[in-house]
């Protein structure tokens, strides 16, 4: 059996077969530390672990659960203390720092062409800093407009049904389906920050430029396009329900599942939700992506694997990443987490596995739109979003503020702790 597990596997776990596992000849045991909190996508991610195990009996891997409250704090006492995992999982906007740190191991070398062919070009650099591979991206989320088919339909609205949907064309359905005690749409922007800056590349919008100490933040046109959007359907048009823009995605939802909307935006994940807890009588369907005067692209945060720079055995956890992040079973961690994979090959299996079931082929097909994340790679965004652009969107979809002073708060407010 030991000859035959060997035989097959790729070249990485052949080595570690070779090698007699650990120093004191049992097995290699790689820790992989996940996040996973949905039922679903924790039995998936534990049926890929039991098939690798069951195929490489020299480089056992081990589950450690964690769940995503409270992770950045703790991997950073991990790596401080030496305990940090093998297998690290995670999300891109948040282990750039960690790279730039020295914590994660570079995997440009370990990443296979196939692989590397098979991710998105946008979705690739947003894994990629300092020209160095840090990490393989897994599952990704898009922002979707949801639709009660039965009050577009009454409101004399032709369901969209091309390849994407303008944002003029939200917005001229947002007004036609107002009417009385409905709203054309409702949007969970109580934390708008991630919307806008995910949604800016459809109008132009990048924000920030070079990356590091060194990025600067830039608040023009495109930047501004869709706050001024929202602004204007809110307050001009009249067509989305005011409350939403003080609550959350799923908070929002509610006065869809009410019929109190008749659109809701939402990140494509909820499309799940909506399967399992809207009303029996509500008719849904998700509308095509979104698409601004620069396409339909959204700036993509993907959910990741990485390894710790520090682990004895870099090159069977890449492996084992590599194992991971194969068509099927990214196609059936996506379909359990509701998530884009982040792999085209897996993208398009779960497209012919599941067609336009619950939204599915429309929410598939924003997978091929995204694009790279500037605002990933600039140190002080994560201080900016919280204490500047947070409040700063909050105040002026509150109409505290007027769009001169949102842009000028934006920019000073960088100034200010960049300096």
């Amino acid at each position: 059996m030991f000859i035959a597990a060997c035989l097959t596997t790729t070249s990485l776990a052949l080595a570690a077969c070779g090698s007699g596992g650990s120093g004191d000849g049992g097995p290699v045991t790689l820790k992989f530390q996940a996040l996973s909190d949905q039922p679903a996508a924790i039995a998936a991610t534990e049926s890929i672990v039991d098939d690798w195990n069951e195929a490489n009996p020299d480089v056992q891997v081990e589950i450690v659960p964690a769940g995503w409250d409270g992770v950045y704090d703790k991997l950073i006492t991990q790596f401080n203390g030496g305990a940090a995992p093998d297998i690290i999982h995670y999300e891109a906007a948040s282990i750039v720092s960690f790279a730039r740190d020295g914590y994660l191991a570079d995997l440009t070398d370990l990443m296979s062409d196939e692989r590397r062919a098979d991710i998105p070009e946008g979705v690739l650099d947003s894994v990629t800093v300092d020209d160095q591979v840090v990490a393989y991206p897994t599952e990704l989320q898009s922002y979707v407009v949801f639709a009660n088919r039965t009050l577009l339909e009454d409101a004399g609205v032709e369901i969209p049904t091309g390849d994407t949907m303008t944002w003029d064309e939200l917005r001229e359905i947002a007004q036609a389906t107002t009417k009385g005690d409905v709203y054309g749409l409702g949007w969970g922007l109580s934390s708008p920050t991630a919307a806008f800056m995910a949604l800016a590349p459809a109008f132009g919008g990048t924000y920030i430029s070079g990356t590091g100490e060194d990025a600067d933040l830039t608040v023009g046109e495109g930047e501004m396009a869709l706050p001024e959007l929202v602004h204007a359907m809110a307050y001009e048009d009249e067509s989305i329900l005011p409350v939403t823009l003080t609550q959350s995605g799923g908070e929002a939802i509610a006065s869809f599942y009410a019929g109190q909307t008749a659109m809701t935006v939402q990140g494509s994940y909820q499309a799940a939700n909506i399967a399992k807890d809207a009303p029996e009588d509500l008719d849904w369907v998700a509308l095509p992506p979104l698409e601004g005067p620069e396409g339909p692209q959204q700036a993509a945060n993907p959910q990741t694997l990485s390894v710790n720079i520090d682990s004895e055995h870099v090159e069977e956890s890449a492996e084992f990443i590599e194992f991971f992040t194969r068509t099927e079973h990214l196609a059936a961690l996506n379909e359990a987490d509701a998530l884009i994979p982040a792999t085209t090959s897996a993208q398009e299996a779960l497209t012919e596995k599941l067609g336009d079931e619950n939204g599915w082929s429309t929410i598939l097909a924003s997978g091929q739109h995204f694009t790279a994340a500037p605002y990933l790679f600039a140190d002080s965004y994560a201080q900016w979003k919280d204490t500047v652009a947070t409040p700063a969107y909050q105040r002026y979809l509150a109409q505290e503020i007027d769009d001169a002073q949102l842009a000028d708060q934006l920019t000073s407010g960088w100034d200010e702790i960049t300096q």
